[in-house]
């Protein structure tokens, strides 16, 4: 409880946030915007809580998300190939197939971090790969890569719901940052996919990007709903914890040092970038998107640096 600033991975607990007080600092993923208890708790705990996902680079990347977003790209192939075996309820498809045999077809929704790394590991299994965006400048970033290797698709409704029907295996890379993820796969989408085809949600951790999808854990990672296999644990890089270690650190080290030098207002006003993490201050909800998703009020983030206490709030 001495603690002046709290580091931690995940999100915190419930027992966490109540013992979290106005004294304190918590720098963390917090995911807030599809977890509206979180969100109460700590504005009760009157701490000032900056959010690992929401903080900024010069070119206007997410620095602090990057890390572990390459991580659960790579591991979604991974994820998504085990699961589409016999023995584990999948179809029995080999991701690269063999000599005279089709390759299993992957399409990955999103083409930021997690998707681009996602793609990388897939079209190095030999699967057949299709990636939708409505970014076009990445898409053909994405071609230029690849080549005739990789189908981009420009994503709107009717594209996705072609593709998914398709599809072996969809990767749901999907990122609003610092909101709800969007439900880009209906129900009515799976429920016209092959029996033991499988889809793997990355975008669990803000809502998830399929209707149907729901939080696992790595003990009891999937469930099947429409004959189709869901995937959709949270955190997905704690099961290889000594890479996702290491990432996150030598991410945030430089942070967390400027923090601890300064003092954690001096270093909010003076760093931009860490300023855009900053959530909750001191009993007040900073963050747009999260008020947005939850529907509450939010204070914006500079009129809470200038004045903590201020009780008029933005709708």
């Amino acid at each position: 409880a001495a603690a002046e600033l709290i580091v931690k991975v995940k999100e915190p607990q419930p027992i966490e946030c109540a013992m979290l007080h106005a004294d304190q600092t918590l720098f963390t993923y917090l995911h807030l915007a599809p977890d509206p208890v979180q969100t109460e708790a700590l504005i009760q705990s009157k701490a000032i809580c900056i959010a690992y996902e929401t903080v900024t680079s010069s070119s206007g990347a997410l620095p602090l998300l990057a890390p572990m977003s390459e991580v659960a790209g790579r591991m979604s192939i991974q994820a998504g190939a085990a699961h589409l075996e016999k023995s584990k309820g999948g179809s029995g498809l080999l991701l690269g197939g063999i000599p005279g045999v089709a390759t299993a077809k992957i399409l990955i929704l999103g083409a930021g971090v997690v998707g681009r790394h996602a793609l990388q590991i897939a079209v190095g299994m030999g699967a057949h790969v299709s990636i939708m965006d409505r970014d076009l400048d990445r898409l053909r970033q994405i071609d230029a890569l690849y080549g005739n290797r990789v189908q981009t698709l420009f994503s709107d409704q009717q594209s996705i719901e072609n593709a998914v029907r398709e599809s072996d295996l969809v990767i749901g890379a999907v990122l609003l940052p610092g909101g709800s993820a969007p439900k880009l796969v209906t129900e009515a989408m799976i429920k016209q996919m092959r029996a033991g085809s499988v889809l793997v949600d990355v975008a669990i951790d803000q809502g998830g990007c399929f209707e149907t999808s729901r939080p696992t854990t790595h003990a009891e990672p999937t469930y099947i709903e429409h004959g189709v296999i869901h995937y959709c644990v949270a955190n997905m890089p704690g099961a290889v914890a000594r890479t996702s270690t290491i990432g996150l650190t030598n991410a945030t080290y430089p942070f967390i040092e400027q923090i601890a030098n300064l003092g954690v207002m001096e270093a909010l006003r003076l760093n931009s970038h860490l300023r855009n993490g900053l959530s909750i201050c001191r009993g007040q909800l900073t963050s747009a998107p999260v008020a947005r998703a939850q529907k509450r009020s939010y204070i914006p983030i500079d009129e809470a640096l200038l004045n903590p206490d201020l009780v008029e709030v933005c709708n």
